[in-house]
């Protein structure tokens, strides 16, 4: 029999990081972080990591884990976390695999297996260029018609990710869909049962925009000003949502009230896209957000 792991998805600021800790009190659970910005040191404000105080002394892997001027993969990512539930389960603990990013939780989920494509450095720089004189849109849309289906999820802003696309086409002459679905052929090890937590639209977006404002408050500016006076490259890390768009108001392109709307724009259409990647996977069960924490417990405990 496979050990069991449970899953936590859903979109951002939908309340997985209280479901999942109050979950880990009950059954003797240690969490593992599938969030590709919580991963990051230093980096705390924007990417809305659990304090300790909210860790309630559950133990928590895959985050605060690498420098922000580490560029991090997928499959990297898989084989930490499998190692980590590995971990977990050799101490009589039960996995939580927490977050957003449904690259990463699929990754564990489908067993699937990341080819390493050596990255065309010439390529990448003209593309680079072509998206910073203005051609982002025009790269945009090419990447749309080359994999309609990986593009459902990547933002028109988004240009590390829409030239990801464009190189893997260039380099293997297969989309990334393609090589996902080739690359799902090995036998999983662990008994996934995934959660995925929905809401009303319009209370997630209300979410979301208070969310913004208290990560203001608590100085998401200051945090920004923080990483670039520590760190010299932070090319990866700053694509974040809500620390590249700090850059933009350093860097005078917007007024601090732009940026701010700005944020809560991009953290909405993110949701959105969250919620289009996670519908995808048929067996996931669905909660409601706005049910109080201890019905979707118990729903979960059912379940098991």
């Amino acid at each position: 029999m496979k050990p069991k792991v449970i899953v936590i998805a859903g979109p951002t600021a939908s309340g997985k990081t209280a479901l999942s800790i109050e979950l880990a009190k009950k059954i003797n659970g240690e969490i593992v972080s599938a969030d590709s910005m919580q991963i990051y040191k230093d980096m705390t404000i924007g990417t809305a990591k659990p304090t300790k105080e909210e860790m309630r002394n559950i133990k928590h892997y895959m985050i605060d884990n690498i420098s922000p001027e580490t560029r991090y993969s997928v499959s990297q990512y898989k084989k930490d976390a499998i190692n980590c539930i590995e971990e977990i389960i050799k101490n009589n603990k039960t996995p939580i695999v927490v977050g957003g990013t449904g690259l990463y939780i699929d990754s564990l989920v489908y067993g699937i297996e990341f080819q390493e494509i050596p990255t065309d450095l010439e390529y990448r720089k003209e593309l680079n260029k072509k998206a910073d004189n203005g051609g982002l849109q025009e790269l945009y849309e090419k990447a749309c018609k080359i994999d309609p289906e990986a593009m459902k999820i990547i933002s028109p802003n988004d240009k590390k990710r829409i030239i990801r696309i464009l190189e893997i086409y260039k380099q293997t002459g297969k989309t990334k869909t393609e090589q996902n679905i080739e690359s799902r052929k090995n036998e999983v090890p662990y008994e996934y049962i995934v959660f995925a937590i929905n809401m009303d639209r319009a209370k997630l977006y209300d979410r979301i925009n208070k969310r913004v404002d208290i990560m203001i408050e608590n100085g998401l500016i200051e945090e920004v000003q923080a990483l670039i006076k520590k760190y010299s490259n932070l090319q990866t890390a700053m694509q974040g949502l809500g620390y590249k768009e700090v850059l933009e108001y350093f860097n005078k392109k917007m007024t601090k009230e732009e940026m701010i709307e700005k944020i809560k724009m991009e953290s909405r259409r993110y949701a959105k896209r969250q919620l289009t990647w996670f519908r995808k996977n048929k067996e996931i069960i669905w909660l409601d957000g706005l049910e109080p924490l201890e019905e979707n417990i118990s729903k979960i405990l059912q379940t098991l």
